[in-house]
């Protein structure tokens, strides 16, 4: 599988540049997943369900399957963080896999930024950050798209992993 990231700092840009990249990509035919790091918590679980009711009393995992999709919860339970290689490695082969966030691992990346929230580039010192998407002309060593240039992004993306 061939992967690529986006990354930035927080209201950046970066979901909703992923939400366009996969609709961008899967319309070319190719088959996708994604990866998402989340910094704080995360329950896609609702209390009252039945699958809540399996975690809470102390289930490891707890699959949920329909028709329409299988969904599995794993509680760490105070066990390490997964690392990416790991999650990696649970997906069903797919042509690109997109990573959300996960600034710090060695995959190539595309830095989604947007000028109001005045954060630093973090490209500036990321060399795994190929390219950057920005709402605001920029001047780099490396190339610069307009954050809402989805078909532009999506050909370097494409580009640079063979597909």
């Amino acid at each position: 599988m061939k992967l690529y990231g986006v990354t930035g700092w927080k209201n950046a840009g970066k979901t909703g540049l992923m939400e366009r990249l996969v609709a961008e990509i899967t319309g070319r035919g190719f088959t996708v997943s994604t990866i998402k790091h989340a910094h704080h918590g995360v329950d896609v679980d609702q209390p009252g369900t039945d699958s809540h009711r399996h975690r809470v009393a102390g289930a490891s995992e707890v699959v949920l399957a329909s028709a329409q999709r299988v969904a599995v919860m794993q509680e760490l339970r105070g066990a390490p963080e997964p690392t990416l290689q790991a999650l990696l490695a649970r997906l069903s082969p797919v042509d690109l896999v997109l990573i959300e966030g996960f600034k710090r691992e060695a995959h190539p990346k595309v830095e989604a930024f947007r000028a109001e929230p005045g954060n630093p580039l973090i490209a500036a010192r990321n060399d795994t950050i190929r390219a950057v998407a920005s709402d605001t002309p920029l001047d780099l060593d490396r190339p610069v798209f307009d954050l809402d240039d989805t078909r532009a992004i999506a050909d370097f993306i494409l580009g640079e992993v063979g597909l």
